[in-house]
């Protein structure tokens, strides 16, 4: 399936929407009306489409970028597992000097590309599995909500130890999930935002966490 096919039906049946407690940022979000399921049908390699809704660490980071624009403006910054490409874009209306969004789906790549334009940004979209390279030549990953099975965290931490290595910085948002490494994290903020995660949408607490 074209990525070209792929834009016109996010672009036809996600609702574009203002992020919850983020008014300043809108999104391609899915409705029961989006009919999301004949992605699947059409596409036997469709995965989970968490690209199409809110996750508690990617809006808490999200919110921290805007809060605290000097976090990144004028760096180089990584959105790591981007999904629907929230904290790219905050972190480009922060003024960040050039920001790269990665996600191993290519309709979350897709996403990525219809949101920026959306909110006027440019972002770099990198359809790869990045924990499985050296560290990218940026100054700041940012990594919203990538603690919810274990395998995919050890993944992750050995990644981001490798680019701690590099003096890279990291943001972590996240709320609270089982195999986040807490006693890694120094908490830099905390917010009560909309989570779809592992259930259903509920209001949770999340944090913005520096690693080290």
């Amino acid at each position: 399936m074209s990525q070209d096919w792929v834009r016109r039906f996010i672009a036809a049946n996600l609702p574009v929407l203002p992020v919850p407690g983020i008014p300043d940022i809108c999104l391609h979000k899915a409705d029961p009306q989006s009919g999301l399921r004949h992605l699947a049908e059409q596409d036997s390699q469709f995965g989970s489409p968490y690209w199409a809704h809110y996750w508690g660490g990617g809006l808490v980071l999200a919110r921290y970028l805007l809060d605290r624009p000097e976090s990144v403006a004028g760096r180089r910054v990584l959105d790591l597992g981007a999904g629907s490409g929230i904290v790219g874009i905050a972190a480009a209306k922060a003024g960040a000097a050039k920001v790269y969004a990665a996600d191993v789906d290519p309709y979350a790549i897709a996403a990525i590309e219809l949101n920026a334009a959306l909110n006027d940004v440019t972002i770099d979209t990198v359809l790869a599995d990045l924990t499985k390279s050296e560290p990218p030549e940026v100054d700041v990953i940012c990594v919203g909500d990538l603690f919810y099975e274990a395998a995919l965290a050890e993944s992750v931490i050995a990644f981001l130890d490798r680019c701690l290595a590099r003096e890279i910085m990291i943001l972590i948002g996240d709320p609270w999930r089982t195999h986040l490494p807490t006693s890694r994290l120094r908490l830099l903020a905390e917010y009560t935002v909309p989570d779809f995660g592992e259930i259903t949408a509920k209001t949770r607490p999340a944090g913005v966490f520096a690693l080290g």
